[in-house]
């Protein structure tokens, strides 16, 4: 993982998302939880980028 992915992941989960893994099953997932709660956004773009 990149430093910029890491930066995003943080900062704006559902972009770092985005730029990985393009318009999908996992983007959607990341912007219903990040529209939760920041921190599970955070949690799991982590989770999906480091795959």
């Amino acid at each position: 993982m990149s430093i910029l992915t890491i930066i995003l992941s943080i900062l704006l989960p559902p972009v770092a998302v985005l730029l990985k893994h393009g318009l999908g099953k996992e983007f959607l997932i990341n912007v219903l939880l990040t529209i939760l709660g920041w921190l599970p956004g955070v949690i799991h773009a982590f989770y999906v980028n480091s795959k």
